[in-house]
C-alpha cells in the first residue's frame, strides 16, 4: 500500500496483480475505504492490474475541511490516474464512485476505455436528504446514521450474519470530515445530461434489494448511455460485490474480457 503525493492533497493507494495487466480502476461507496473490495478480488478474472484507493476523507487519506465538491473528487481521481500513468483503463464505480466515474469519462476520456456504473446514479437522493445526514453526523457522529446505513447496504440476512461487524466499524471509522464532505459533494450533483452524451461501453450493476440506489435508478442512469448493458445481482443491497462476489464477479469479468482485457 503506498501513498501518492498529489501536490494538493495525499491519497492512498494499492495496486495487485501483474505490472504489464490491463489496468481495472475500482472507487469505492461512502463511508468505505480500499478494502471493501476485498471479496471481489479472488473472483476477478486473471492478469488484470488492480488499482483500488481511498478518496480524501477516506481510509488512509488526506482529510481536508468539509465541504468537498464532485469536481474536487474528479480532480483527485484524475491526478491520482496521471501520477500512476494510468490511461485507457476499465473504471468501476460504486455509488459515489460511479459518480466520480461519470464526471471523470466527461473530463478526461483518455484515461477510461469502458466503466462500470455499480449501484450508483447520476443523481442519488436529495440535496436536503444528504445535507440532513450531513449536518447529524456533525452533530452526533456517524454512529448515529450506523443502523440506517446498515438496512439500505445490505439483506436482512446478510445484518444477522457475523461478518457484519466488519462493514459496520469500517463505516464508523470513516472521519466525520471525509464523510460529511463527500455527502455534500453528492448533495449538489446531477449528471444526467453530461452522462447522456458520453460514447463508451457501459456495464450498469444493481442489487435487488439495495435501499439507498434502487435497481430502477440505477437502470434509468445506465440507460443514458447508448449502447449500455445492465446486470442485476440477485440477494443483493447496496453493496452486492460483498454479499455475492461470485454473482457480482460474473458479468464485471464478462465485461473487462470484452475490452481486449484478461490474462496477458
Amino acid at each position: 500500500m503506498q501513498s501518492a503525493d498529489l501536490g494538493h492533497i495525499h491519497l492512498h493507494y494499492r495496486i495487485d496483480g501483474p505490472e504489464d495487466g490491463k489496468p481495472v480502476v475500482f472507487s469505492n461507496s461512502l463511508g468505505t475505504d480500499l478494502r471493501v473490495w476485498d471479496p471481489l478480488l479472488p473472483h476477478l478474472a486473471p492478469g488484470l492490474r488492480i488499482i483500488r484507493y481511498d478518496r480524501r476523507g477516506h481510509g488512509l487519506s488526506d482529510v481536508p475541511d468539509a465541504p468537498y465538491s464532485m469536481g474536487q473528487l474528479v480532480r483527485d481521481t484524475e491526478a491520482l490516474l496521471d501520477f500512476l500513468n494510468i490511461r485507457d483503463c476499465v473504471f468501476v464505480g460504486l455509488s459515489i464512485g460511479g459518480m466520480v466515474a461519470q464526471g471523470l469519462a466527461v473530463k478526461r476520456p483518455d484515461l477510461i476505455r469502458a466503466m462500470v456504473l455499480s449501484n450508483t446514479a447520476a443523481r442519488i437522493g436529495t440535496a436536503e436528504i444528504w445535507r440532513e445526514r450531513a449536518k447529524l453526523a456533525r452533530s452526533q457522529g456517524l454512529s448515529a446514521l450506523a443502523d440506517a446505513t446498515m438496512e439500505r447496504w445490505f439483506t436482512p440476512k446478510f445484518r444477522a450474519s457475523p461478518a457484519l461487524p466488519i462493514w459496520r466499524n469500517m463505516f464508523l471509522a470513516t472521519p466525520v470530515e471525509g464523510w460529511t464532505g463527500c455527502a455534500e459533494a453528492i448533495a449538489g450533483t446531477d449528471f444526467y445530461s453530461t452522462t447522456a452524451g458520453l460514447k463508451l461501453p457501459v456495464l450498469g450493476i444493481a442489487g435487488d434489494r439495495d435501499g439507498s440506489t434502487p435497481a430502477d435508478l440505477v437502470r434509468e442512469t445506465v440507460d443514458l448511455v447508448h449502447g449500455s448493458e445492465f446486470a442485476l445481482i440477485r440477494r443483493a443491497g447496496h453493496l452486492p460485490h460483498i454479499e455475492q462476489p461470485a454473482a457480482y464477479a460474473e458479468p464485471v469479468n464478462r465485461f473487462v474480457l470484452a475490452q481486449g482485457f484478461g490474462a496477458s
